[in-house]
């Protein structure tokens, strides 16, 4: 990205990102802390939800994603980069294991999912494939290849918004088609998977054309 169509597309990520952290902290602490209204969507659940627990893993999920969303957003910036290079090292490390929490808790939800088995089954490749993602960003860092680094690093942090892709997805099927809310909950998990998977594509054509010029060595 380069000049002043660069400064400002970051400048949106910064503000969508701080938006939708607001958003999240807001509808999952204070509106709903019990999370009522997305429990009452679980139907013919095959095991006991014990909800203290699951609320207090949804907790910590909610606030690494949170994490996950900003560390990464800030792990954008060129100007972090060159100017604060220890702070960008340590930060993506902090990006990295939010990813893993946010994962982990997930795959402790993942088998109460609304919509049953199918959604616990992608949601548990979401589990398998982000990290992954993650870690293949870090070792192009760490073989020095910035370039390829900062294409795996689009599509790992795409996947921050599943949630985000999720519910309006859902909403779109639910409300304006009329489906079951399972069934749209269902559409909704999948076609996250492929918008987060087709997004970072197109961000990565339009935006990273240009290799990425080569790490100093405090950068690493």
């Amino acid at each position: 990205m380069r000049g002043t169509t660069s400064r400002r597309l970051y400048g949106l990520l910064l503000l969508f990102t701080a938006g939708y952290m607001v958003y999240v902290v807001y509808m999952n602490f204070i509106h709903d802390p019990q999370a009522t209204a997305f429990l009452s969507q679980k139907t013919n659940l095959t095991r006991t939800l014990h909800l203290p627990v699951w609320l207090n893993v949804m907790y910590a999920h909610v606030v690494c994603a949170c994490i996950a969303m900003l560390s990464g957003a800030v792990n954008f910036s060129k100007r972090v980069l060159k100017r604060y290079p220890r702070l960008h090292r340590v930060n993506g490390y902090v990006y990295v294991a939010a990813v893993f929490l946010v994962c982990l808790t997930s795959g402790y939800m993942a088998p109460y999912s609304t919509g049953g088995k199918l959604n616990s089954v992608a949601f548990n490749m979401v589990n398998i494939l982000w990290p992954g993602m993650t870690v293949v960003a870090i070792l192009r860092i760490r073989r020095k290849q910035l370039d390829k680094h900062r294409k795996w690093m689009v599509r790992s942090y795409v996947f921050c918004f599943t949630n985000l892709f999720i519910h309006l997805i859902t909403f779109v099927f639910h409300a304006w088609t009329g489906l079951a809310y399972d069934i749209s909950y269902t559409f909704g998990v999948y076609g996250a998977i492929l918008v987060n998977l087709l997004l970072a594509e197109l961000v990565i054509r339009v935006l990273y054309r240009t290799p990425a010029p080569l790490p100093q060595a405090g950068q690493l």
